[in-house]
Order: C-alpha cells, then structure tokens, then sequence
C-alpha cells in the first residue's frame, strides 16, 4: 500500500473518531448556525436577512468578509450576492464587515486532508467534512489558499436569494398580492401591473419579518452576473488613485511611528542609544516594543529618520549566520530521521531505478520575500474600554485574538475595521505590525498610533518562502517515462508560521510536498518523498505556498525524463495524464499555442502543467534566444476553475499570477549574510520588467465539478515552462532559481 494510502487511512479513522464523539458532543453545534453579527447594531427600520446583507431606507449595504488585496475579492463577493438579489452595479455599498465566527471559511480545510483533490471517494469526502466542522468549530475566518470563491460561491448566492424572498414577502404583506406574482429586477419588487417597490422603502416591513430561507438558486442559465465580462467595482478608484488603503488611514490626534526590530530574526535586542534620535525634530518619544525599539514623530518621514539614528546592539540570529550553512542543513535533511511523508508510492520505483539506467537531477530554490507595493502598517487605538485597529489583514480574529492578549481586553472588545491592502501574496496572513502597533499604542493609551514601515524593515522582517532542494532519479523505456523517484526537502511553512501564533500543527506539512505528489499523471513507478528540514530562517505562506518551488522540481525532472526518452513534451505529459479534466487542460493549451507547428531560428517552446489548490493549470511558454539574452515572448495559459464567475477577472489574476512567476523565477531570492537579509529593496530584489513582459493569452475551462480559486494557481507552472522553454531553444538546463544566476535576459 501507498504511505498517502496509510496516512489517509491513519486520519481518517481519527476523523470518525471525531464524528463519532460528535453525536455526544459536536454535530448539533456544527450543524447550528452562527448568530447574525449584523443584527447587533441594526437600525430602527433596518432590516438585515443573514450575515451578508442588511438594508436600511437609505443603503444597501452587502458584506464580503474576505479580505481583498488586490485579487478583486471584495467584487466578486458583492457580484454573487447581487446575482440572486437582483441588484446591478452601483445600488449598493460593500463592507468588509467586522470579523465574526458566522463568516467562518467553508473552504479552507480542504488543502490540509491527505488526499488528492481529484479524489472524491468516501473516505476523501467524509474527511473533508469532518474537517470543515472543525474550521465552523473553530470560527476560522481567514482569506487565503485561493479559498475566497470556492467559500463564496454557494453561500453568498443563498444570501441574496434569501433576502430577495423576503423582500418579496415584505412586499406580498404591503400589496396584498401573493408572492408568487411578484417579480424582482434591479432593486425592486415588481407587481403586476408594473409598480415598482424599492428594496430600501420595504426595509422596514422586513425587518419584522422571519427570513425566507427555503429558497431556490437560479439555474446557471437565468445568470445575469456570474460568467460575464464585469468591470471591477474599484476599478475606478484604483484607476484614479482614490482608493484607500491602510497606509491611508487619518485619524484625529494620531501619531507617528517607526520601528527598528533586531534584523536577525527572532534574535534580541541586547541594548539601544536613542539620545541623538530624542533630540531629532518632530521626536515625541521613544519606546520599546518585542526585540526592537519605535520612535512616535509628528510624521513618518521624521520618525523613519529619527529610528536611523539609533545605535543598536542586536543578538545573533537563532540559525545559520550564511546562506552556505541554510543550504548545507538542507542537504544533511536527506535522511531517514527527517523523513516527513511518503505521499505517493506506486509500482515498484526501485526495482525500475535498479534495472534501468537512471537520470538523476537536482534542483534548487530560495527565499524569496513577498514585497507588496504597500509595505506593513497598522493603526491602532487603546483605550480603557475597547481597542479599534485599522490595517488589512487575511486573518481576522485572530488578529483580534493577539491584540487582546496583548492589551488585557476581552476579544469581543477589539474592533477591528478590515482595510484594502496593496498586495500580499501571504505577507498579509502575519502579525509583527499590528503586534507592534499595539504594544506602542498600548503604552499611549488613548492617543491612536499609526505605525509604517520603511521598505528596508519590510524587507529585513518579511517571513520569506521556505527554500528547497529537490532530488529526481528516473527511467525511460520503448520512448516513454517509465519511473520517477522525487525526494524534496524544505523547513516546514506550517510549522514556523502557526508557531508564531502559538499553534501545535500536528502530523506532516502537507506543503513540503504541494505541486508534486498531487499532480494527477499516471506514470507506472512513481514515489514522493517529503522530508522536514530543520527550522532556519522564521518563513511564511507565499503566494502559491509549496506548490511555487515543487512545481519547478517536479515538472522540470518530469521534462527532463520525457527528452530522454526522445518523446514529444505535450504529447508524453497527455498520455501519462490519469485525470480526464486535466487532460483538457493540457489540450487546450496545446491547441491554443499550435503546439507542434513551425518557431522561428534560435526560439524554443517549454509546456508544464501543476496542479495547486485543486486547479489543474498548464503553460505554454515561448522564448528566443537573442545577443542580448532569453526575450520571453508568448505564455498561453489554460486552467480549470469549475466555474468562471468573471471572465475579466479572470484573466487579469491568470495573467498577474505568471508575470509573478517568471519575474521571480528569473531574477528574485533572498539571502542571508552575519544572519540578516541582503536584499533591502527592490533595486536588490528585482522582479520583472515591464519590456520583458510576454503577451499572455489565458483561457478559463469549466469542467470540474467543483468551484476553485485562481489566485495562486498560475504561479507554479511559469517557472518550468519557461526553464523548459530555454532549454528548447539553447540546450542548457536550468535547475536553480533565480535563472538569472546561470543565463542572461533580454
């Protein structure tokens, strides 16, 4: 039997444990609703249906509690509301909402069962919803994992055709009329004689009425909305330069704050001389917080000049002091004793590997930092009554959680006000700002504390995705892959990150192996091994997790097999393919770039398919080898979301998810020197260029059966379809990221 085979069947009866004890304890509170938060503060003659929506005579307001942070989240939410409650674009407001166990993510337990998602058996299935109940248990509110669709997707439609029916009650109690001849379109109630009774003027007869919740969602080809090309409802103000984010936030009174925290991370901070910054203009006062010190200013700009003027004498860093020792303890990780899981173990690999000549590989890739345009802030107030925060962030309650622990608050007392934020890519899932900004502002009580961090601290306190190395060993036989033996080592994304929020994950980190194991080919002798390297640098979610490094392992050894063998790349990644709708994906990106058909001298064509957070996604990537370099020049990109529920959308995150591919993968890593980061800014960290951006064509499949997120799932096959792409057109392999290391760009 397969290791996955054990694991899954080690948890699963852990899981039926679970269900079991449930029936005394557990499955009543799982199958009870949350309360609605929104009736908390309810206006006289508002009326609010469930969580999402509440409307007042003025307002319609429809809540979208993921965060949005640049994916078009806030959008999207708001479109499937208004899909079922019969509103167009420009009738309503959208909010965040204030973080709540009702808003918990119906989505995010799926990437942590041990099974493929291509799997949809019984044991899959009934893990999956024994893990949803503990995220409802739980009330895990959190944005991220490309969860925010497939989380949306059916409930937020529920609430608009919730209130929709009640609406129609209110409206049959006013007219009279039964509401089965009643209609709805554009915020109205409609009689039938052609009377139009707005939503807002209905409110107050609403309100005292139960929600109809025995609705119906309207059949797909009764959609007004989803599948449509839809113009972004922030579109203008981003386009404007209007739109607020979390570094905008004003308040009455705030100060200023800066902070320098010890750039060896976790290491602490031995001693300070502040006098010359105390005496700097606009210098209020200087304070310690958590292995570092702030200085609060009348501005920020006084109080980033003030904090670099402080004389430090910071400890030493809790691990490798060079970059030469992270990669050597990831070396040593290749051993039985660090073995974290075997996920996949088909055929007979050794047997292959010992009667065959094997092609052995290996591969390698870095830290590399999130670095959003909006570096870190947080403002916070502290009073004796209650704390309010204002910042973006993926992680609600718990950000609520780490504040009252830090304040001495009860958690219901923090109001926390969600903002916009300028990217993330998982920087935004941390806490360090907000915890600084709450320790300042909690020894200022009752002044608000807006804290900032210059792009150097964002830099030297980012927690960077997790390196790796990759070994591959592997046969071919009558021109076809015949084995492949793929060993990854990497430090443990989960560990070091749940760790900072006190949380014991037990088990394997399923994103030691995320783009690997999980890609559903059948090649006949196939095992993946996972080993847990020792903790190094402190790292964290990056944008695709796992998947952004394993995808490059993975496929660029599957590739190097399949040239081996003298096979056609696409058509041996087709043939060994055992899930039917990635297989589509693979054919469409095929027939999308006339795959096989005539390039130009000195161009190449390179094709990787990865499958991450349950999107099968393949790309094509077409390069020509020039005096000055490698000119990327055409990427096709096909991928199978379920359901596109906005086209636009759509493309625009498919194709930013590959620019953030190849930009890194070409030229972005994080090293460490006397164990602080050398890369500083993006002058050190550089992604790509605007004239070495490719034209990218993108297409959206529906055939699965499951509604999926695309955020994340383009980044994983840029980096080996355009590795594979140069070796196509030069003959050289690239087996380490950045590639810029090895070959030149134009």
């Amino acid at each position: 039997m397969s290791k996955v085979g054990k694991i899954a069947r080690r948890t699963f009866l852990i899981g039926s444990a679970a269900v079991v004890g449930g029936v005394a304890f557990g499955v009543y509170k799982v199958k009870t609703p949350y309360a609605n938060p929104l009736e908390e503060d309810l206006a006289a003659g508002a009326a609010t249906f469930n969580p999402w929506v509440v409307i007042d005579g003025d307002t319609i307001t429809l809540i979208g509690p993921h965060g949005d942070k640049g994916q078009g989240v806030a959008h999207s939410q708001a479109a499937l509301i208004a899909e079922e409650l019969d509103l167009e674009f420009g009738q309503f407001e959208v909010s965040f909402g204030k973080p709540d166990k009702a808003y918990w993510n119906t989505a995010m337990a799926s990437e942590g069962v041990p099974f493929m998602s291509t799997n949809q058996g019984f044991a899959a299935e009934s893990m999956r919803s024994v893990m949803g109940g503990v995220m409802k248990l739980m009330g895990m509110q959190g944005t991220g994992g490309s969860t925010a669709i497939p989380d949306s997707f059916v409930k937020l439609r529920e609430a608009g055709a919730v209130a929709r029916e009640t609406l129609k009650a209110a409206a049959a109690q006013k007219s009279g009329i039964n509401t089965t001849a009643l209609k709805t379109e554009a915020g109205h109630v409609i009689l039938p004689d052609g009377t139009k009774l707005s939503y807002q003027e209905l409110a107050p007869i609403a309100a005292g009425l139960d929600p109809v919740t025995d609705v119906k969602l309207r059949d797909p080809s009764q959609w007004r909305l989803i599948g449509k090309p839809m113009q972004r409802l922030d579109m203008l103000a981003k386009s404007t330069g209007t739109q607020a984010y979390g570094i905008d936030i004003e308040t009455e009174g705030a100060v200023h704050a800066a902070v320098k925290v010890n750039p060896r991370q976790g290491g602490v901070l031995n001693s300070y001389d502040a006098t010359t910054a105390k005496s700097m203009r606009g210098v209020q006062k200087v304070v310690e917080v958590t292995n570092g010190v702030a200085v609060i200013a009348d501005n920020t700009w006084r109080a980033f000049q003030a904090v670099d003027a402080i004389d430090f004498d910071w400890g030493e860093a809790p691990y490798p002091a060079e970059q030469d020792g992270h990669w050597a303890a990831l070396e040593a990780s290749f051993n039985d004793d660090q073995l974290d899981s075997k996920w996949r173990d088909d055929g007979d690999v050794d047997a292959a590997l010992a009667t065959g000549k094997a092609i052995t590989t290996e591969y390698r890739a870095p830290y590399v930092a999130h670095a959003p345009l909006e570096p870190l802030n947080a403002t916070v107030l502290v009073e004796d009554g209650g704390v309010t925060v204002w910042t973006g962030h993926q992680l609600p309650r718990m950000l609520q959680q780490m504040v009252a622990a830090i304040t001495g608050h009860d958690q219901d007392q923090i109001d926390f006000q969600n903002q916009y934020m300028g990217g993330s890519f998982g920087h935004r899932l941390e806490f360090e700002h907000v915890r600084q900004a709450t320790e300042i502002a909690n020894q200022m009580r009752g002044t608000p504390v807006k804290l900032t961090y210059s792009r150097e601290e964002d830099f030297a306190h980012d927690f960077p995705r997790h390196p790796g190395i990759a070994r591959a060993a592997g046969t071919v036989k009558n021109g076809q892959v015949e084995a492949l033996d793929l060993q990854v080592t990497m430090p443990s994304v989960i560990g070091s990150q749940m760790g900072r929020a006190n949380i014991s994950v037990p088990g394997p980190d399923s994103q030691i192996s995320a783009g690997s194991w999980n890609n559903p080919y059948g090649i006949a002798n196939f095992r993946m091994r996972a080993y847990r390297a020792p903790e190094l640098a402190p790292v964290s979610s990056w944008r695709s997790v796992g998947a952004s490094a394993n995808g490059f392992f993975f496929d660029c050894a599957l590739d190097e097999l399949i040239h081996a063998a003298g096979a056609d790349p696409m058509q041996e990644r087709i043939r060994l393919m055992d899930h039917d709708v990635s297989r589509k994906v693979l054919e469409a990106v095929a027939e999308m770039s006339s795959w096989g058909g005539q390039l130009a001298p000195n161009s190449g064509r390179g094709v990787a398919y990865v499958e991450s957070f349950g999107v099968p996604t393949a790309e094509v990537v077409e390069v020509t080898n020039t005096p000055d370099g490698i000119r990327i020049d055409k990427v096709w990109v096909a991928a199978d979301v379920g359901t596109v529920v906005d086209p636009v959308n759509f493309e625009n995150l498919v194709q930013g998810g590959v620019v953030f591919g190849l930009g890194h993968a070409i030229n972005c890593e994080i090293t460490y020197a006397d164990g602080m980061a050398e890369q500083s800014n993006f002058d050190s960290f550089e992604g790509m260029r605007l004239n070495q951006c490719p034209e990218i064509f993108v297409k959206g499949l529906e055939n699965g059966n499951r509604i999926r997120g695309i955020g994340e799932p383009p980044v994983p096959p840029a980096a080996p379809a355009l590795a594979n792409a140069i070796f196509a057109a030069t003959g050289q392999r690239i087996r380490e990221m950045p590639f810029s290391k090895h070959i030149s760009f134009a």
